[in-house]
């Protein structure tokens, strides 16, 4: 039987999370064999992720977005229609605003552009955190509190940033969500992700939902242009740089678009010869064949609100990948005595140890690993020693590692894709995989990884020629941008 103890506050060691240490419950963990070092090596072993393997995990990308552009529901990759015919040319300008929704933050921003001459003359935003309830909630109360945020956003509207008199205000919404699009200002939600679970909004348009809040908020506002995160993404790169081919998110939540050929994809009945290109939306974070999944993914998506679901997601992204390291944490002290005798009762609480405090361990330089121990002590209550923080950065690296080259894989699927439909058309020649996202961007260590399996799979010739590199706020300035593109009024 578990016995409630209690230890008592240490001095707080170097951290940038400092505050007054409480007094934390501990669990007295029964006896047992298993040793940390034999959990660590086991999970060495199933989250190795070899070149062969990488490659399987490539070609069955590819596989999979062929299948999803041949007929609905023929793969896990939806591979949706972006309704993005033509991307920004330079010619545009006027005020745009820009609404991105895609995770446990929203963002609004406004844009001023000013022609070929001007670009982007300037820009401005807000982020707003989403209260929790309200990813529970019902649909008008999340649409309701989005609308009373934008309109407060509206009313600092100033300075450099003119609107037209008489103009009704126009949005490019980046909703990043799987959305069924039915046009290029309307979609019908397929499905929540992330940890969403919004009730009365699946089979609705988001538009309709988004236009009728404004309505109620007394907003003159219309969203133009509906696109998913990385849709937008390739827009506002490509508008700097002709050479994007590809948009990867790498964030709270994962995905991945690219530019298709229409002829290429069979479920559009397009005429053989119809030419042009638009934007595939893959959905890739349905993701789900020859994964290497340990015990600990398997325990963490069946205890989520979409078990079975969104399984490449659950391996590579920033909400996912500080909880697998928890519970390998929680497993290792339950059963090895990792931190002692006791069992930390708050590591035993799912997501309290978020991807930032991974890392922010692994780059922990200092002699005793000083930074790791205050982050443990603030998440798990426990006063570690320096044997116990290395098998932690140990774990921090296996976890980041596994998704950092799972995610290169992936983007390498994409490439090879669009190489055997084109022809040498993208390994012949400089071609820019725009990256965006904070896990991306912040988590270097992870940044390496995923470069190293590009670098890896496509070989030291062809590597040369794909530039992967980031693109920060492309998905907002995107979105504004091909706002613009389909206004309703002439440039």
């Amino acid at each position: 039987m578990s016995v409630i103890t209690a230890t008592s506050a240490v001095p707080p060691l170097h951290s940038p999370r400092s505050a007054p240490r409480p007094r934390v419950a501990m669990m007295v963990r029964s006896s047992s064999a298993v040793s940390a070092a034999s959990i660590l090596t086991k999970l060495h072993s199933d989250c190795a992720t070899p070149l062969p393997l990488l490659r399987q995990v490539a070609h069955a990308m590819a596989a999979d977005m062929r299948a999803g552009l041949a007929a609905d529901g023929a793969s896990d990759l939806k591979m949706i229609l972006s309704f993005v015919d033509s991307l920004p040319t330079g010619d545009e300008n006027g005020l745009y605003y820009a609404l991105d929704l895609g995770g446990t933050n929203f963002r609004v921003m406004r844009v001023q552009l000013g022609g070929k001459e001007g670009r982007v003359v300037a820009t401005e935003f807000d982020q707003v955190p989403i209260p929790h309830e309200l990813m529970f909630a019902t649909s008008e109360e999340l649409f309701d509190f989005i609308a009373s945020k934008l309109a407060k956003f509206v009313e600092k509207e100033g300075g450099k940033f003119e609107s037209r008199p008489g103009r009704t205000r126009e949005v490019g919404f980046t909703f990043s969500f799987a959305v069924k699009q039915t046009s290029i200002n309307s979609g019908v939600l397929i499905k929540w992700t992330k940890g969403f679970a919004v009730s009365g909004t699946e089979g609705r348009d988001v538009v309709a939902c988004l236009n009728e809040a404004m309505g109620r908020q007394g907003l003159n506002m219309r969203v133009s242009a509906l696109v998913n995160d990385t849709v937008g993404a390739l827009a506002g790169a490509r508008y700097w740089d002709d050479n994007v081919m590809v948009a990867v998110i790498l964030g709270t939540g994962t995905n991945a678009s690219y530019v298709e050929r229409v002829d290429n994809i069979p479920k559009l009945h397009a005429p053989k010869s119809a030419g042009g290109s638009t934007i595939i939306n893959t959905e890739w974070g349905a993701f789900s064949r020859g994964l290497p999944l340990t015990e600990f993914d398997r325990e963490m998506d069946a205890a989520s609100i979409n078990p079975g679901q969104q399984i490449f997601e659950k391996t590579i992204s920033g909400m996912y990948l500080g909880e697998i390291v928890r519970r390998v944490l929680h497993r290792m002290a339950k059963d090895a005595t990792l931190f002692g005798d006791s069992i930390p009762e708050k590591l035993q609480m799912p997501f309290s140890l978020r991807t930032p405090d991974i890392c922010t361990m692994q780059q922990d330089s200092s002699k005793d690993l000083e930074v790791v121990g205050s982050i443990l002590y603030d998440v798990a209550g426990v006063n570690s020693k320096l044997e116990s923080r290395k098998i932690v950065v140990d774990v921090c690296e296996t976890i980041a590692k596994r998704g950092g080259r799972l995610a290169g894989a992936g983007i390498v699927g994409i490439l090879q894709k669009m190489e055997g439909d084109s022809k040498g058309a993208v390994f012949g020649k400089r071609t820019v995989v725009a990256m965006d996202g904070g896990l991306y961007e912040h988590y270097p260590e992870y940044r390496r990884h995923l470069q190293d399996a590009v670098t890896e799979l496509l070989g030291p010739e062809i590597s040369k020629n794909i530039i992967v590199q980031h693109s920060k706020d492309g998905s907002g300035i995107g979105a504004a941008l091909l706002a613009a593109t389909n206004s309703i009024y002439p440039h």
